[in-house]
């Protein structure tokens, strides 16, 4: 019988959907020797449950799942109907998964001790940022961050496997839900981004080893807190306005941050008089978005430090953050009289 090689058809009828999250993790598992399959088994549940709300945000409008729920957070913030969707949803996919033994969670008090104690791994997670925007359909997103535990595995977990400064993440990501669906995330690597495609219910590889530029010609800060900004922070802004920079604040850290990650760009959230410790949460907003950040080449500080540096002392401590393109960082640092030019991490 005889038979052709075969060739790939590489006609414009036939374009290449690209490399699956799934495939993209199984070769990478090489990365982590120490992880025997586990880390990336975690990071397929997170995506699994990133599907799922990613299905219920979509369909929110029509569901009568948007709009409060009726009840705070222990932050005293109004929660919303799909911020408790997602919080359950992230909580039973790690939960079922086998590989965590506890979850920090912004919509939770106390941590989730889940009793797993052969679980290798802690889960720091917002649910769902930037909530407030869904009955105004504006992009949110979910911001996670992965730990291994401190304590010997076979024993109950400990306090130090919670509170653990932002350098020691062995993986860090979002997943953004806007115009498209995006999950980037990550393992000390680099950062790569993928998209959701709904009609064959896959993350593809899309944005390979994405890197930050040095400089961008974008700010994000809430103006209209100016009057509770310390000098240095109003003396950066106004160099930003001075050299035509553009402001954009969508008020959804995920998407603020995305878009300066792509295109360049500093986002701002300084201590204010009526935050002097600054509104974000450290373990599951601050640190992986600086992890991610400083993988891309750029920088993150609560205006004093590293944020990767920052030894959390409370579960939902929150801190200012300065995060985005290396030299805007670091021009504004100079501008809070931070001696430290040469920066070294």
């Amino acid at each position: 019988m005889n038979s052709l090689p075969y060739q790939a058809d590489h006609s414009p009828l036939a374009y290449s959907v690209g490399i699956t999250l799934d495939r993209f993790i199984k070769l990478k598992q090489g990365d982590f020797p120490f992880a025997s399959g586990e880390l990336s088994q975690l990071l397929r549940d997170i995506a699994l449950a990133a599907k799922i709300v990613n299905r219920e945000t979509n369909r929110a409008g029509l569901a009568n799942i948007g709009g409060a729920f009726g009840q705070t957070n222990s932050h005293g913030e109004e929660q919303q109907k799909l911020d408790v969707i997602a919080n359950i949803r992230f909580i039973r996919a790690l939960s079922k998964g086998g590989e965590v033994c506890a979850i920090v969670s912004e919509e939770e008090d106390a941590v989730i001790d889940l009793q797993n104690t052969s679980g290798k791994y802690v889960v720091a997670i917002d649910p769902l940022d930037g909530s407030s925007n869904i009955d105004v359909n504006i992009s949110i997103g979910t911001i996670f961050s992965i730990y291994r535990r401190k304590s010997p595995v076979g024993q109950p977990i400990e306090q130090k496997d919670i509170m653990q400064p932002g350098h020691q993440q062995v993986a860090a990501g979002y997943v953004l839900y806007g115009s498209s669906t995006m999950l980037v995330y990550t393992t000390g690597n680099g950062v790569n981004g993928f998209t959701y495609e709904n009609s064959l219910g896959e993350f593809f590889l899309s944005h390979p080893d994405i890197k930050a530029p040095l400089d961008g010609e974008i700010y994000s800060i809430n103006e209209g807190l100016e009057h509770e900004w310390e000098p240095g922070i109003k003396s950066f802004i106004h160099t930003c306005k001075t050299q035509k920079l553009q402001s954009r604040y969508i008020g959804s850290l995920v998407a603020d941050f995305h878009r300066n990650l792509l295109k360049g760009g500093i986002y701002l959230y300084p201590s204010t008089l009526k935050n002097p410790s600054g509104k974000l949460r450290l373990l599951y907003e601050a640190n992986a978005l600086a992890f991610i950040i400083e993988q891309a080449g750029g920088l993150a500080s609560d205006g004093k430090r590293r944020i990767l540096d920052i030894q959390a002392n409370s579960l939902h401590q929150r801190t200012p953050l300065l995060i985005g393109s290396r030299n805007l960082v670091h021009e504004a640092l100079i501008n809070l009289n931070i001696k430290q030019v040469q920066i070294e991490w």
